[in-house]
């Protein structure tokens, strides 16, 4: 990611000390840098909380230090299994971002009150549901919050190109009602929220340096997707809520569409974690710039030729598929002859 060179040297020199005696390969979080990229997702979702997804984190103490902090609450986790976890550690609100078919985890959820208060589990098909009733103990167990999701994919010429991830089946907003009806019969569930993740705008830069003609074919598409959601989102919400008037929730976003995604009045809360550490990916947008805050220091072990050094070892991608975009590269180098670490 590039920075101010001021910045990188200020920054390079406080990673010495910090590192100094330790041998490669080493990993660094920048307080720093975590902390303020933390201020930016706030400023940029304009007062609505920030959701954290823990994939894209995957430390419970930076859970822990975000959460502390003005303008965060509740952590959108990976599985079921963390999310148990996650609410055995304190972590009073918890939504799990994929359905589940753990049975052994769903079971000690329905087993466990204080964990299904905390838990908030993802369903997007009735069959979810009966899942969740085969593993439940006699007696029916605890309540079970469930989100239903949204698919957020941009559709052009009745569904003929498709633009954004298959994730959810529910489409339309009478299919969102029609599994909130069934929630709201179905005795030991609450629904408690509903998630539309717009990955397709969230996760793919606009402005890619040296790809002028790509980078404006995005925008345009990413403006039209939007408009097309931000009025499909609204419908859905009303449906829901005309079913379950006590949703408590409607969660949206990611890291690169938090601010669109924020000013939408449906909206309530949104999701970010890549943010908070700023992999390159996030280089390609044009709407904000954040710093790099998760490094790796690798050891060079060969110099084969003029400018070219061997590593060993790998780093961290950002989360999704695992293009060239959003792998790591070379932000601090060490020119020094000592084969020591590449940064």
């Amino acid at each position: 990611m590039s920075q101010d060179p001021a910045v990188a040297y200020g920054d390079k020199a406080r990673y010495d000390r910090a590192t100094a005696g330790l041998d490669a390969p080493l990993a660094v979080v920048d307080l720093t840098a975590f902390d303020a990229n933390a201020d930016d997702l706030v400023r940029r979702a304009q007062g609505k909380p920030v959701r954290v997804a823990s994939k894209s984190v995957r430390c419970r103490a930076l859970l822990e230090r975000v959460l502390a902090r003005e303008g965060f609450a509740g952590i959108m986790s990976f599985t079921l299994d963390e999310s148990l976890w996650l609410a055995r550690s304190g972590f009073g609100d918890v939504l799990l971002a994929y359905p589940t078919a753990d049975r052994a985890a769903l079971t000690e959820l329905t087993k466990d009150a204080r964990a299904a208060a905390a838990v908030t589990v993802m369903v997007d098909d009735p069959a979810h549901l009966d899942l969740i009733d085969a593993c439940r103990p006699t007696g029916h167990g605890a309540e079970i919050r469930v989100c239903l999701e949204l698919d957020t994919s941009y559709r052009v010429g009745g569904g003929a190109l498709r633009v954004g991830a298959r994730r959810s089946p529910l489409r339309r907003p009478s299919q969102l009602a029609a599994l909130a009806g069934e929630v709201v019969r179905r005795p030991g569930f609450r629904l408690a929220g509903l998630m539309a993740y717009e990955g397709h705008v969230a996760g793919v830069g606009d402005e890619v340096a040296g790809r002028p003609v790509f980078s404006r074919t995005v925008r345009m598409v990413q403006a039209a997707a939007r408009k097309e959601l931000a009025g499909r989102r609204w419908e859905a919400v009303r449906a829901v809520r005309a079913v379950a008037p006590r949703l408590e929730f409607v969660n949206g976003g990611g890291t690169g569409s938090v601010q669109h995604t924020a000013a939408e009045a449906a909206i309530t809360e949104i999701a970010a974690g890549s943010g908070l550490f700023m992999p390159r990916l996030f280089d390609n947008f044009r709407a904000f710039r954040g710093r790099p805050a998760a490094l790796f220091a690798q050891p060079v072990v060969r110099r084969p030729g003029p400018g070219v050094v061997t590593v060993l070892g790998g780093g961290y991608p950002a989360s999704g598929v695992a293009g060239t975009d959003r792998l790591p590269e070379p932000c601090l180098v060490y020119t020094s002859p000592s084969p020591r670490d590449a940064h």
